[in-house]
């Protein structure tokens, strides 16, 4: 009798899972938007900060939902929910998103809370700064952003470390930006030619982080840049701006393929963390959620001519940011802080029509501020 009793419960209990799966796979039908939000976001009095509808869900036609925002600072607007703080707003702000159809029938809601840092958080201390990315970084604006935004009154005395200096930086800017460069390129490129010798179109070939060890292979070596390329001072924080070439190319058909492509990614991305932690166990590292693109199909015909188009990268780019929230959320103890850079990058006016994936300078500068921000509340906390 208690074996049947046990058998019973054995069946009620597959049943209700198996429910509980069919359930969840129904509502991902009903809800195809996948809105994401990040677990927090960040401002500072007197810089404009925006979260754009397109950017937080999974739609080639964002126009055709309703957005509503509640939160006790900013505004509504078409196609964004927008917020210059004042000082008076220092403090955490609840903000709730619902994404409504064209009837007014609720399909999706997510939560976040945006953080608000005092204006002179950090003044008068030391910060040592490592700007890490590819051809983003590599374009110089939102460094160059970085470090005005850092010049302004009320900040720290700041520093910034690295070996390339393109022409456009600005006095005192430095970083390790190049353009085509991956989580995997980082943490293992080296040209045995040339070394550390840029080539003759002036590109770096070989990491900045890998030096030929005493054995003659060359290897990550954290301890030695930060020797040779810090003054052996280890930086205070690294912002990481990575994932768009690791998976621009991942499968856009089989959503298995691409979780795999995004995942190996992220496990190099966790290879190169770890080395550099080991290093240097006090710095933080603000790894930025990759931005999404250009809002033009235009922008993708220009540069892929037909390869590659806007809603294939998009799907990847949206399923990347999910991935990278659920990898690197709630690791603050280890020192990986997560930085929202694809909420306050305009996917219309913050592009030219002719690229698929490199901001204008106003969107460049819409992710300096949101590192700026960001740094401003780490600031402050610390």
């Amino acid at each position: 009798m208690k074996t049947n009793t046990t058998s019973k419960q054995i069946v009620l209990q597959t049943a209700l899972a198996a429910w509980l799966l069919l359930s969840a796979a129904a509502m991902a039908e009903q809800s195809p938007l996948r809105l994401t939000l990040p677990p927090a976001w960040y401002g500072v009095p007197g810089v404009p900060i925006s979260l754009y509808y397109d950017n937080v869900v999974l739609t080639e036609t964002p126009e055709s939902f309703r957005f509503e925002v509640t939160c006790n600072i900013g505004k509504s607007e078409a196609r964004r929910w927008t917020v210059t703080p004042s000082d008076k707003d220092v403090g955490q702000h609840p903000l709730c998103v619902v994404v409504k159809d064209a009837q007014g029938k609720e399909l999706e809601r997510a939560k976040t809370v945006l953080r608000i840092a005092p204006r002179d958080a950090g003044a008068g201390r030391n910060l040592r700064l490592l700007i890490i990315g590819d051809s983003l970084t590599g374009a110089t604006i939102y460094p160059n952003e970085i470090g005005r935004l850092l010049s302004e009154p009320g900040n720290p005395k700041w520093t910034m470390l690295g070996t390339h200096k393109p022409a456009s930086v600005k006095p005192g800017v430095v970083h390790e930006g190049y353009g085509g460069w991956t989580w995997a390129a980082f943490l293992t490129r080296y040209d045995a030619k040339l070394g550390h010798k840029l080539d003759e179109k002036n590109r770096r070939q070989s990491s900045p982080f890998v030096f030929v060890g005493p054995d003659g292979k060359p290897a990550l070596d954290i301890p030695r840049y930060i020797r040779e390329n810090c003054a052996g001072q280890a930086p205070d924080v690294v912002t990481i701006m990575l994932g768009i070439n690791d998976c621009f190319g991942a499968s856009t058909t089989d959503a298995k393929a691409m979780d795999e492509k995004i995942a190996s990614t992220l496990d190099t991305g966790e290879k190169f963390l770890k080395a550099f932690r080991a290093a240097a166990p006090r710095t933080v590292f603000a790894v930025g959620l990759t931005t999404p693109p250009n809002s033009r199909e235009s922008g993708f015909e220009a540069n892929y001519k037909g390869k590659y188009h806007r809603w294939g990268w998009k799907r990847i780019q949206h399923r990347l940011v999910e991935q990278m929230i659920a990898r690197f959320d709630k690791r603050e103890r280890e020192n990986i802080h997560l930085v929202p850079t694809e909420l306050n990058l305009d996917p219309v006016d913050g592009y030219p029509e002719n690229n698929g994936v490199h901001p204008n300078a106003t969107g460049y500068q819409q992710i300096g501020a949101s590192f700026y921000c960001w740094l401003k509340w780490w600031l402050q906390a610390k």
